[in-house]
């Protein structure tokens, strides 16, 4: 993994942050509605993957997008179980043995957003505590946790016409730390360094059970540990680092996954050069029409980039749905998207929200 860019004094966060979200929105939501009416279809993202509940957009399971691979595709997933926060923990530890998986663990829920729930437990006694503060109804996977540094988002794109697909973006995620000086508490390293306390709010919110603690000096502790923006990860646009390897190795996995055309695959892996050969990497989920080019959230892009990638991807996404209706797929109806979405909200507002 090479080192996060030097911003050249620019802000850590992107223009996704910085700026007023209306400013960022409005322009492509506007391009959303021409695109709408230029394909005479409001909701076609909602057929880009006909597979998935409304193409990907919001209320889909984790585990169904994993049953809808095959194998060449599963080969490349962490394995993980599916459990609720009633089933026993006698159950819990035969199925984690059963699947091969031992703590830590990556507790995630089965119908996520933006990383909320999501937690590495290491132990049956923090699994406990952690699915406590679960819905009764909720589903949530024990993944096994990748220990590899590197993470990255490589969004791909393929048209029901074409034989193969491509990568369009590749982004590179760094989780943010401090290097402990034996005096200092974890609080007061966040709010000292310049970049973390930008986003100072994020981070002790994440870590509020640990704050006070002194980190021993020379000590590098991560204070994120999900690869999400509003987790408070940095991006950085990775496409230099796109090849033919990659690319084909990312089509064969994407092909082997039931309808999928649009969206995105977030991997694990310990060597660039490795990625970039298409080998050394793990699946850790991947998601569909609600997906980001995420490489517009590095700070570096400047603000037309953002704006026009961002509406590259919103051309793909009518462009495929169009395609699929004029083979046979239905759009969901507004009424439908709303009321997924809507049920989507309320179940993530019950989740747990710290490392």
């Amino acid at each position: 993994m090479p080192p996060l860019p030097d911003q050249g004094g620019r802000s850590a966060f992107s223009l996704l942050e910085d700026a007023p979200s209306w400013l960022v929105e409005a322009p492509l939501y506007a391009y959303a509605l021409w695109l709408a009416a230029r394909h005479r279809g409001l909701t076609l993202p909602t057929i880009v993957n006909p597979s998935i509940l409304i193409g990907g957009i919001a209320g889909e399971s984790k585990t169904d997008l994993y049953h809808l691979a095959g194998p060449a595709a599963r080969a490349h997933f962490a394995p993980f179980i599916t459990i609720t926060p009633a089933t026993p923990a006698g159950e819990i530890a035969e199925r984690l043995a059963a699947a091969g998986l031992a703590y830590p663990v990556v507790a995630k829920p089965d119908i996520g957003l933006n990383g909320r729930g999501v937690k590495i437990v290491r132990s049956p006694e923090e699994l406990a505590r952690h699915l406590a503060l679960f819905p009764r109804e909720a589903r949530v996977l024990l993944q096994r946790y990748v220990a590899e540094e590197g993470e990255a988002g490589i969004f791909y794109v393929r048209h029901p016409s074409e034989a193969a697909g491509r990568i369009t973006s590749l982004t590179l995620k760094y989780f943010p730390r401090v290097v402990g000086d034996g005096r200092s508490t974890l609080r007061e390293l966040i709010e000292r360094d310049p970049r973390l306390a930008k986003r100072a709010a994020i981070y002790l919110r994440r870590n509020k059970g640990r704050l006070d603690e002194v980190v021993p000096a020379g000590e590098a502790r991560r204070i994120v540990s999900v690869g999400n923006h509003v987790r408070g990860a940095v991006f950085a646009d990775g496409a230099a680092h796109v090849t033919p390897a990659m690319t084909a190795a990312f089509d064969t996995i994407a092909q082997d996954i039931e309808g999928f055309h649009f969206g995105r695959f977030d991997v694990r892996f310990g060597d660039l050069a490795a990625l970039a050969r298409g080998e050394g990497f793990t699946i850790i989920e991947y998601n569909g029409a609600s997906s980001e080019p995420t490489h517009v959230r590095d700070p570096r892009t400047p603000a037309w980039k953002v704006w026009r990638d961002s509406m590259r991807h919103w051309r793909y996404a009518f462009e495929i749905g169009a395609a699929l209706r004029a083979l046979g797929a239905r759009p969901a109806s507004v009424r439908d998207v709303w009321r997924i979405l809507q049920a989507e909200k309320a179940l993530v507002a019950q989740y747990p929200d710290e490392e």
